[in-house]
């Protein structure tokens, strides 16, 4: 179902008209389709059928707290990367014992607490951090679930930013030195090896680099069980990509075939559970970002439309040179003009664009425009650069909207900063 669609000529989001959205809550503001978010975490959760899998969104992608409720009434889990992400996962309700910890930061602090909640495991990601979290956990008098997150050198051809499977990554532990690191680990009494983790990228648009890491995985997990490790867990984490463009990426179905069509060569793994943490594929496309025209500007060398979105909330563009697909919301004719356009934001940056010579129906001022694909690393990555208020967060769904994050104030940029 497509929860994003033009109806009697206007953009509508799960129902709701986004010209009314816009009205009441102003611009810009994100907009959250409720059910394009579950329907993607139900979608993954199908694809492997009958085969043990936990589902561990990855709550970086995005981290309302009313998308993480929607985690937590699915019955499903959450991938975290700091403290502050498992304060949220926990305020929405999702149980600890269902919660991974990723990251190659983590503070002694930031691993009390998840040890006082009792998450379902850490991925270790270095010797030092085996260390300090055998450490802390032995002061607190408790043995800590630990998996180690292995790099096995899988090229997941995406953008370089987001590619964390190359040995050059600063992610996981190269793949020679794993079997070493277990065995330390092993005889480390506060803890307790329970899994093997990788995560080679992200927006990986075919399913290669994802067979190709599971085999790897697979051999070293042989290994490692042959040397008397008991491991449970095999966690894949996220990277299944979407459409912002052209970009054709495997469907749940085709990635869930890869990876259980991996592992069919290792009949020696039966008992284990998979672990899964999608991001981007289920917040992605839940989300728009309406933006409103203030401005045409011409010069002798462009064309550009100046809207009230801006770099601080929306960086990835600017970022990664990400492209996301805009569309005016009152639906152009077929045969509409054109021009082609930069849409620029109000932040005194030349880097402050949400696109680049893009052909677009000739818009004019006060027209709302929709940018789409918003809904992974749009709000999560937003700033106050400027001294923007961070833009509202809504939820839509079936027909209705509400606010999910009300829009800052003014006030709200100097909280905490006493004269």
């Amino acid at each position: 179902m497509d929860y994003f669609a033009y109806r009697d000529g206007e953009l509508h989001a799960d129902g709701v008209p986004a010209s009314e959205i816009a009205r009441e809550y102003g611009t810009p503001v994100y907009v959250y389709s409720g059910g394009a978010f579950a329907d993607g975490l139900r979608a993954l959760k199908a694809a492997f059928g009958g085969i043990p899998v936990r589902i561990c969104y990855s709550v970086k992608a995005a981290s309302n707290l009313t998308l993480l409720g929607i985690v937590s009434e699915l019955g499903m889990g959450a991938d975290i990367v700091s403290g502050g992400e498992l304060f949220r996962a926990l305020r929405a309700g999702i149980p600890a014992g269902n919660i991974v910890f990723s990251g190659v930061g983590k503070t002694a602090r930031e691993m009390a607490e998840a040890l006082d909640a009792g998450i379902l495991m850490f991925n270790l990601e270095s010797e030092g951090e085996m260390e300090l979290l055998a450490k802390v956990a032995a002061e607190m008098g408790k043995v800590a679930p630990v998996s180690f997150r292995v790099n096995p050198d899988v090229d997941p051809h995406t953008h370089p930013y987001i590619a964390t499977g190359l040995r050059e990554s600063k992610f996981g532990i190269p793949h020679g030195e794993a079997p070493g690191l277990f065995a330390r680990a092993l005889g480390l009494p506060s803890l307790r090896v329970l899994g093997l983790d990788c995560h080679i990228g992200s927006q990986l648009t075919t399913t290669g680099p994802f067979a190709d890491a599971v085999k790897v995985m697979a051999n070293l997990l042989e290994t490692l069980r042959a040397a008397g490790a008991d491991i449970r867990y095999l966690d894949l984490g996220g990277g299944l990509g979407i459409r912002y463009k052209d970009e054709v990426p495997p469907t749940p179905s085709e990635y869930a075939h890869a990876v259980t069509g991996a592992l069919a060569g290792f009949p020696g793994l039966a008992g284990l559970t998979l672990v899964i943490e999608p991001g981007r594929s289920v917040a992605g496309n839940a989300s728009i970002l309406l933006t409103r025209v203030l401005y045409l500007k011409r010069t002798p060398a462009k064309s550009f439309v100046i809207v009230d979105a801006a770099m601080n909330d929306l960086v990835r563009p600017s970022l990664y040179g990400a492209y996301h697909a805009i569309r005016p919301v009152r639906e152009s004719a077929p045969d509409a003009p054109v021009s082609t356009v930069s849409v620029v934001g109000p932040v005194c940056e030349s880097g402050d664009f949400l696109a680049r010579d893009r052909e677009l129906p000739v818009v004019a001022p006060c027209d709302l425009l929709a940018v789409f694909g918003a809904g992974a690393y749009g709000f999560t990555m937003s700033s106050n650069y400027n001294s923007r208020p961070r833009a509202a967060e809504i939820l839509a769904e079936a027909g209705s909207a509400r606010v999910v994050r009300l829009r800052e104030t003014y006030e709200d940029l100097v909280r905490g900063e006493p004269i």
